[in-house]
């Protein structure tokens, strides 16, 4: 195996490390997000609603005006109607009454409507905000347990980079530079074994001429399928390493 290539496979550790944390990181963002998300609904839902319920209460005032303004005028065609003697204005007047009365009666009809409406509005908004009552206190234990959890992460992380930063100092900065610029694009393992004669990278088969160049480790070996760099994992230089005890655990899972 290529000397340098020890070192960098350390610092891959390292950055799957990160990666992974990483990752738990941004899925207990998307956690927190979602119970503010759902809080935040409920009090825009909360708004909208006593939105409508201060329209309604408009709507009752303004067709209680109505109702009004009838009844004060049913009850002036009463007064005319008590002191016409011909039949004709009579019977006019009658007409004239008998048609405020059903408007009389349509406007009450719908005040009584609009206050049924209004009686399910009002029961509605009670119930969004007990909701978001009930949302907001039972999700504080859970946003604190995020929070703790993110704060945790950011620890480990920091501990993790410092590794890196080390091990980094005392790579092959040539070698190391490529490394990186794989990883920035596959954000995935990009130094990988070779497994029967396979690149477990991409698990495209390999000549067997490719097999003996990465076993001299003379030179990067680069897969040519997915252009990640192989290495032999029985090298002496690996041997107690992370890698090659997993390539190990691997093989025994597989027997």
């Amino acid at each position: 195996m290529h000397k340098s290539l020890t070192k960098i496979l350390e610092i891959q550790e390292r950055d799957m490390q990160m990666i992974q944390l990483m990752r738990l990181k941004q899925e207990r963002q998307r956690e927190l997000e979602n119970l503010n998300s759902i809080k935040a609904d409920l009090s825009k839902q909360g708004t909208f609603k006593e939105s409508e319920i201060i329209e309604l209460k408009k709507n009752i005032r303004m067709v209680d005006g109505e109702l009004n303004e009838i009844l004060a005028k049913f009850k002036k065609l009463e007064g005319q109607q008590n002191s016409v003697k011909k039949v004709e204005e009579f019977n006019a007047l009658s007409h004239e009454m008998a048609h405020a009365d059903r408007d009389r009666a349509a406007k009450e009809l719908r005040i009584s409507d609009l206050h049924d409406k209004l009686n399910a509005e009002v029961e509605i908004l009670k119930n969004l905000k007990d909701t978001l009552n009930s949302t907001a206190e039972s999700s504080k234990l859970l946003e604190a347990e995020i929070f703790e959890s993110i704060s945790k992460i950011n620890e480990e992380g920091r501990v993790i980079k410092a590794e890196r930063d080390a091990l980094v100092a005392d790579s092959d900065m040539e070698v190391f530079h490529v490394y990186e610029r794989l990883l920035r694009n596959k954000k995935d393992r990009v130094i990988v074994p070779i497994e029967n004669r396979c690149c477990s990278g991409c698990h495209i088969m390999l000549t067997a001429q490719d097999e003996n160049m990465v076993r001299k480790g003379e030179r990067l070996i680069f897969c040519e399928h997915c252009s990640r760099i192989h290495y032999w994992p029985e090298s002496e230089a690996l041997e107690g390493t992370a890698a090659t005890t997993k390539t190990r655990r691997k093989r025994s899972t597989k027997a």
